[in-house]
């Protein structure tokens, strides 16, 4: 992404709906519970593993012309990450039918710890100076997630495709995850973000927060893997920019509407879902730092 400047087909309306020829679709994680807010549910489960496949072919694209990774990286021309097949998958489908943007929505399990989140396989994880006090600051993220019983997220797998980058649909693919953790009942969420094409600026700007250890925040780092600068990030559910909450709830109606292709689906009841009250949720909150 690389800002929100207008175009003919990425036009944000005010009511935050956009002008445009592109849909979205929603994969749910394996055998996942489908919360009745969201739109019609199509238990096609070979459908849906061939959009997944789709969708790792045009990530593994995207992060291969980047130069994030290398082709000996991909199996098939497909980017896989371990967390894909539990995710939720947010993607934007163009008008012929392709997957041109993507995001990931990991829940984590209940009592996840550092060493279990992708954050801890980073290179400044590794770092003599800074390894601890990362691990120190996620743990306090994970501490605040169990304070007020809401799953920690660990959002991912951003890419788009060239003309989307640079118009509001970049935007709202970030907005959404807000939404769509919202509409699964609150999360603590974090993810580790690249400078290129501004993304992290952006996700900034819409509510992202600099990880903090001693009241002293955690730098970029330069990442030998993706060969770029990248940035660890943390969003509230309950505390996006607030500039941005009439877009966040717009497209919360919009995922009440839209498809979710299910993969093997358990009842509702089988899988706890927070039931948050936001005010309550604020006030408990208040002295988290901001």
């Amino acid at each position: 992404m690389n800002g929100a400047r207008g175009s003919q087909d990425g036009i944000l309306r005010r009511d935050g709906r956009p002008s445009s020829s592109r849909r979205w679709l929603l994969l749910s994680p394996s055998r996942a519970a489908i919360p009745s807010g969201f739109g019609t549910i199509d238990n096609d489960s070979a459908r849906r593993d061939k959009l997944l496949a789709e969708m790792q072919r045009f990530r593994g694209q995207i992060y291969l012309e980047d130069g994030a990774i290398r082709e000996r990286q991909l199996a098939d021309g497909r980017h896989r990450a371990d967390e894909d097949e539990r995710s939720w998958h947010l993607l934007a489908i163009d008008g012929s039918d392709r997957v041109c943007g993507c995001v990931r929505h990991h829940i984590c399990p209940p009592n996840t710890s550092f060493s279990q989140l992708s954050i801890a396989r980073s290179a400044l994880a590794k770092s003599g100076e800074w390894g601890k006090k990362l691990e120190a600051a996620v743990e306090s993220e994970l501490e605040l997630a169990r304070r007020l019983d809401l799953p920690c997220v660990e959002i991912g797998g951003w890419a788009l495709a060239p003309e989307i980058r640079g118009t509001a649909e970049g935007i709202r693919m970030a907005l959404a995850m807000f939404s769509v953790s919202q509409e699964l009942g609150g999360s603590v969420g974090m993810s580790t973000v690249t400078r290129r094409h501004c993304s992290a600026s952006i996700l900034r700007r819409i509510g992202g927060r600099s990880f903090e250890h001693g009241g002293e925040e955690l730098p970029a780092y330069s990442d030998p893997q993706f060969e770029c600068v990248m940035e660890f990030l943390r969003f509230y559910s309950w505390a996006p920019n607030p500039r941005y909450t009439v877009w966040i709830e717009a497209i919360r109606e919009e995922l009440r509407a839209i498809p979710v292709l299910a993969g093997g689906l358990k009842s509702e009841a089988e899988v706890p879902r927070a039931d948050v009250s936001w005010p309550s949720v604020v006030a408990s909150n208040a002295t988290a730092s901001a």
